[in-house]
């Protein structure tokens, strides 16, 4: 299977200048656990995730004052719609992290999540005849 067969194809998109909080707005909202974060200025395309938003807040930090910018991951390591689920497992093995923005064209299709490739490797449920 492959990664644009899992990738979740909502993509927020926010900017540098977002607080924390309009952030975890903006994804619980959308019920996803990262937002891209476009910087034109900072090189392009980062990703802000709710681990982020969590060390953040939990450093004491007020999420009314902090900006994205300021907790955003800019060295990203992409995936391709075409690479298997083992590369992206893989990839966020190695590096450490759960979500991977999936590049097409050099623009943002998708995000692709540990728990996208935990669905499309389980086994589907089957309903328990009451």
């Amino acid at each position: 299977m492959l990664v644009r067969d899992a990738m979740s194809t909502v993509i927020l998109t926010i900017g540098p200048t977002h607080t924390l909080r309009q952030a975890a707005s903006l994804m619980s909202a959308r019920k996803v656990g990262a937002a891209v974060v476009h910087d034109p200025d900072a090189g392009g395309i980062g990703i802000l995730t709710e681990r982020d938003i969590l060390n953040s807040v939990g450093l004491g930090q007020d999420p009314d004052a902090e900006r994205a910018h300021a907790h955003t991951t800019t060295d990203v390591v992409f995936a391709a719609p075409a690479w298997t689920l083992e590369e992206a497992a893989g990839a966020m093995a190695h590096g450490g992290f759960r979500h991977l923005i999936v590049l097409d064209g050099g623009e943002p299709t998708g995000i692709v999540s540990v728990r996208d490739i935990i669905r499309c490797w389980a086994p589907a449920r089957q309903q328990v005849p009451a």
